[in-house]
């Protein structure tokens, strides 16, 4: 049976590089916080404007439409309609990105308190550097 390399890696990180990198990560993490409101009223609208230009795009192209299929809702009186429009995706709306990340308030409050412990923890110890240990458990944010 042939066994594989299960040496472990030991880096040494200067723990002011650390902190730094903590202090600079969570200045980003709260600014991002603040403008998430105004990003994601931003994507909304977008996607909005992207909604009708695929329904002016449905209807511009109604005529080539095959698989056609209908649902009529007697209980409310509404009649769903769909079909499938072969297309190669050249002429078809761009639909547009998300370029932010949606952060809930929960997981905001927690990242936020995980990496202001850290900090205070790192600001407490004389080490010049960080251990493998220590740095695997706060890499997720950096």
């Amino acid at each position: 049976m042939a066994r594989g390399n299960n040496r472990t890696i030991n880096v040494k990180i200067p723990t002011q590089k650390v902190i730094k990198a903590l202090e600079d990560r969570l200045t980003v993490i709260k600014a991002e916080y603040k403008m998430q409101n105004e990003l994601e009223a931003k994507y909304q609208k977008a996607h909005t404007a992207w909604q009708k230009q695929l329904v002016k795009y449905a209807m511009d192209n109604i005529a080539k439409a095959e698989n056609l299929r209908t649902n009529y809702r007697s209980w409310n009186s509404t009649m769903n309609v769909d079909f499938d429009l072969s297309t190669d995706g050249k002429d078809f709306p761009a639909e547009p990105e998300r370029v932010h990340e949606v952060m809930t308030i929960h997981t905001y409050n927690n990242t936020v308190d995980e990496i202001e412990n850290a900090l205070r923890i790192l600001k407490l110890t004389d080490d010049e550097v960080v251990s493998t240990s220590t740095y695997n458990s706060i890499a997720q944010y950096l």
